[in-house]
């Protein structure tokens, strides 16, 4: 809230919603083209539907509270200092409810995805007679949702990247000098403003260079940032794996051994060398995939054939199903209930999405 003059009396101002659009309008603008902004290009940039000579006045009143100021005679008008900050503090405020609320979303649905997958290795372990693999869900793509720096001291600056997926990685950055509150707050504006909704291959020279440019001399730390952004998408997620049906190995002679029941049991516990196994990108390509004896990278398993299936929550994200039996499996029962129960799967994740 804002005070205005009236006589000798200073009045409370409010800064309604239509005055913050044309704000953040010009600020948008601003950023984009580096040039002072009339009323005439914010009219295409609102959905106000208001006259340039209505939008006029909303700046002069902006202008008067110190939110934008006329660097020249001309019409244009640029963000101030005070302009910037409450453009991030809105932002910010704004994307913070929102990771609040999909946290919240995320560990209901997190704690419902879990117990689903739990119980469908435990169906198919009871269905097949055969030891069954399923991991959480995956991401194929990560484009960058929110980004956030906070300054930890001279030395350090945090960032917080939100990727697509609501997946978060905190990077601590080192500093050569200290930063100051505006360079702070400048770089969250061009960050936010470029890089959201681009994953790697996206973030181009051409990027870079508005980056660059857009951040009055900070050229270096925008290049200790993008490091950073690229670790974080790049950085492999630790993606739980459920299993069931481990015991069900003894019931084949072939595989009853002690060695190789032993190294089986120890693999199917430890999980250590399962995710690659379900994570072949074949699997993905082909929807269902049948590998035997050797054609398996995990070493106590030559002697098994693994099945394994790619099931969809949404578009860009994914998870595996995988069946490990004797090389004698009944193969043509395997491949029917896994097909059955991705056809399960689609229907259950459609509706909780409706």
């Amino acid at each position: 809230m804002e005070t205005k003059e009236k006589g000798n009396r200073r009045e409370p101002v409010e800064l309604d919603e239509r005055k913050l659009k044309i704000l953040q309008a010009i600020i948008k603008n601003y950023l984009e083209t580096g040039e002072p902004v009339g009323s005439r290009t914010i009219s295409k940039f609102t959905d106000l539907n208001l006259s340039s000579a209505t939008i006029r006045n909303e700046m002069s009143d902006l202008e008067e509270l110190g939110y934008i100021v006329q660097p020249h005679t001309s019409a244009g008008r640029i963000p101030s200092d005070k302009g910037y900050r409450l453009y991030v503090d809105t932002m910010m405020q704004s994307r913070m409810q929102e990771v609040e609320q999909m946290w919240d979303a995320l560990n209901d649905k997190a704690d419902k995805m879990e117990t689903l997958l739990q119980q469908v290795a435990k169906l198919l372990a009871v269905n097949t007679n055969y030891a069954t693999l399923v991991t959480g869900p995956q991401y194929r793509s990560r484009k960058v949702k929110f980004i956030q720096l906070t300054d930890v001291d001279e030395t350090q600056l945090l960032a917080v990247i939100v990727l697509e997926g609501n997946i978060v990685k905190n990077k601590m950055l080192p500093l050569a000098a200290g930063l100051a509150k505006e360079d702070i707050l400048k770089l969250n504006i061009v960050l936010n403003t470029y890089l959201t909704g681009l994953d790697m291959s996206e973030i181009n020279l051409s990027v870079i260079a508005k980056l660059k440019e857009q951040s009055d001399g900070l050229g270096n730390v925008i290049t200790e940032l993008l490091d950073a952004i690229a670790q974080a998408i790049s950085e492999e997620e630790d993606i739980p794996i459920y299993t069931s049906g481990a015991t069900n190995i003894l019931k084949y002679p072939e595989l009853s051994d002690h060695h190789v029941a032993s190294d089986l049991l120890y693999e199917l516990e430890e999980k250590k060398s399962l995710t690659g196994l379900l994570n072949n990108e074949n699997s993905e390509e082909h929807g269902i995939q049948v590998y035997i004896g050797q054609e398996t990278s995990v070493e106590s398993m030559k002697d098994c054939s693994v099945v394994t299936a790619t099931y969809e929550i949404e578009e860009g994200i994914y998870g595996r199903i995988g069946i490990v039996g004797p090389k004698r499996m009944d193969y043509e029962k395997v491949v029917g209930t896994l097909q059955t129960l991705k056809t399960q799967l689609d229907d259950i994740f459609k509706k909780n999405k409706e």
